[in-house]
């Protein structure tokens, strides 16, 4: 996917479906939580007015970043164009499969994240396939032209 294609996505779309956006642990800090990559990133990515919806089935209910939190992708009701994925590769193709219900524009997997499976499904059903970027960066680098440090995420 070159960088073009990504900006035409990023152009494009409203609302991102956020896969592995983290809660609050007991006993944690609550100040860790804003730290967690996903959480920054869905932060960053509403900053710049993208309706985020967090999924994590631990999390259900709880308001993370002012949206509440949905179990999984099943559960939303609304348009989404790019369900973008904080888990394992291996994880990957579930979320493709549940992905083509939704009809996104786009399949995003972060940093660290491929599966060839996954990719296959997603194209077939006329889906991009976007792995191994931080959709945060890929913003950055596009619209405000800065080339940002973020730690490497590897998710495998």
């Amino acid at each position: 996917m070159n960088t073009e294609e990504i900006k035409k996505i990023l152009e494009e779309s409203k609302t991102i479906a956020m896969i592995g956006v983290s809660s609050e642990k007991k006993k944690e800090d609550p100040k860790n939580i804003k730290r967690k990559p996903a959480n920054v990133v869905m932060k960053y990515m509403q900053n710049f007015g993208y309706k985020v919806i967090p999924i994590n089935p631990f999390a259900k209910g709880e308001i993370i970043n002012g949206e509440k939190v949905l179990e999984d992708l099943d559960d939303i009701d609304s348009p989404v164009d790019i369900v973008d994925v904080f888990r394992p590769s291996k994880e990957a193709i579930i979320y493709a499969n549940k992905a083509i219900r939704l009809s996104p524009k786009a399949l995003w997997l972060q940093y660290g994240i491929h599966n060839d499976e996954a990719q296959n499904i997603s194209e077939n059903a006329n889906i991009k396939y976007i792995s191994d970027k931080c959709i945060k960066q890929e913003y950055q680098k596009i619209f405000q032209k800065s080339n940002p440090v973020f730690p490497v995420l590897r998710n495998e």
